[in-house]
């Protein structure tokens, strides 16, 4: 079966559940969603003490993401989403054709989708940790940046938000833009892990659970030195 063909019911009956993401993907999709809201929220309730911890926090987690994208289960490596331009482009072409959902893992924009969220949580994380220590004056940079980069570092901590936020409210747009015009529910197997595809589409290959527990270990030290002398 074809992408835009219809589902006959011997295909539809031919499916079965398969698990596409595992748990480290799953707990940084949705711990994430969780720091970001809680970034926001400090930010706005002015509890800079938290908004910091949990800066740290989402670094740290980030990282991760970054070493799991190149170590972890088949459908979380950056090599296996990340499609060529000219391959998103021709994804979006489409995206208002109902279609059956073939793919075990992102499709061609959601992978640029995913790595911009990536990189723009990393520059924030990475900016706002920088900033904390100029004010405080407690990380061995912040006596040898000169100020014209400082306040570049500042105003680029507020542009990174703001871009962040559009993104974030971008990618909900997107699932609910697949769920009425494609009727494919990306929201479930972010929860589950699992999703319905046939017979012939393989099943992705996982990585150990230990593996993703000392990458995120190794994730928090890099944090934690970033944090101290960023």
């Amino acid at each position: 079966m074809k992408a835009g063909e219809p589902i006959s019911p011997l295909e539809q009956a031919d499916r079965r559940p398969v698990l596409v993401w595992d748990v480290p993907t799953r707990l940084f999709h949705w711990l994430a969603v969780v720091l970001v809201a809680g970034a926001y929220a400090t930010w706005r309730l002015n509890w800079m003490d938290w908004h910091v911890r949990i800066g740290e926090t989402l670094l740290a987690l980030v990282l991760f993401r970054l070493l799991w994208g190149c170590f972890g289960s088949e459908t979380a490596r950056f090599r296996n989403f990340m499609a060529s331009p000219a391959a998103a482009i021709r994804h979006l072409r489409h995206v208002l054709r109902r279609e059956a959902d073939l793919q075990a893992g992102h499709n061609p924009a959601g992978g640029w989708m995913v790595m911009l969220l990536i990189a723009l949580m990393l520059g924030e994380t990475l900016s706002g940790l920088y900033l904390n220590n100029d004010i405080a004056d407690e990380g061995p940079l912040t006596q040898w940046v000169p100020a014209a980069i400082a306040n570049a570092i500042s105003a680029l901590h507020s542009i990174l938000w703001d871009v962040l936020l559009a993104a974030v409210a971008l990618h909900l747009l997107a699932i609910a833009l697949y769920a009425v015009a494609k009727g494919h529910n990306l929201l479930l197997p972010m929860l589950t892990g699992r999703k319905r595809l046939p017979a012939s589409v393989a099943a992705p290959r996982l990585a150990p659970a230990a593996l993703a527990l000392f990458l995120l270990a190794v994730s928090a030290a890099a944090a934690a030195l970033l944090a101290t002398y960023l």
